[in-house]
């Protein structure tokens, strides 16, 4: 691994994206041409980036080879619908336990427990639904903004040259621009 006064360099593929859309295509790729989903991470939201750097950003380009930039990681829409999801159906189930257990102990008839379950049962499912809403929204605004600044910037860790070339090959194959290999300070 190439050396510098700091020590070890991290060494990583970075490109920048268009859409979501594409983005998706090139992480899959990468997972199933054996990159692991630690080794890939986007930039940070707007709060968290201003935060760390001290001040805004107008282009994410400004920041593709900045190592002091803070990170997330890379999290698909499948994993979000399943947090909506669950999201929904956790609150529903839990209301409609909990309200028909509590009707059955305190001595009321089953139609009754049933019919409160229902009730508290589609109260918590209203409930998940908002939060679940409201999740969607945040990732949605995420990725906005992100846009709005000109793409989405993933960087893919590599272990060697030949992930290197890899890794670069998949973003441009996926309509990623300014794809390019840098090495940064490990940490």
């Amino acid at each position: 691994m190439p050396k510098q006064d700091n020590g070890p360099l991290v060494r990583e593929a970075v490109g920048v994206f268009d859409s979501a859309e594409t983005l998706e295509a090139a992480v899959d790729e990468l997972q199933s041409s054996g990159f692991n989903r630690a080794d890939l991470s986007l930039l940070a939201g707007e709060p968290a980036v201003q935060e760390k750097l001290g001040h805004m950003y107008d282009k994410v380009s400004e920041l593709e080879d900045d190592a002091t930039v803070p990170r997330d990681a890379y999290v698909s829409t499948e994993s979000i619908g399943n947090a909506e999801g669950g999201l929904i159906g956790g609150l529903m189930y839990i209301g409609a336990v909990a309200a028909a257990g509590s009707i059955v102990a305190s001595g009321g008839p089953l139609a009754a427990a049933i019919a409160g379950a229902a009730m508290v049962g589609g109260a918590g499912g209203l409930i998940g639904a908002i939060l679940a809403n409201w999740i969607g929204d945040h990732h949605a605004d995420y990725l906005q903004d992100q846009l709005d600044r000109g793409g989405l910037l993933l960087w893919v860790r590599t272990w060697n040259e030949a992930q290197e070339k890899s890794a670069s090959d998949i973003l441009t194959k996926h309509s990623a621009h300014d794809v390019h290999v840098h090495g940064l300070p490990s940490a």
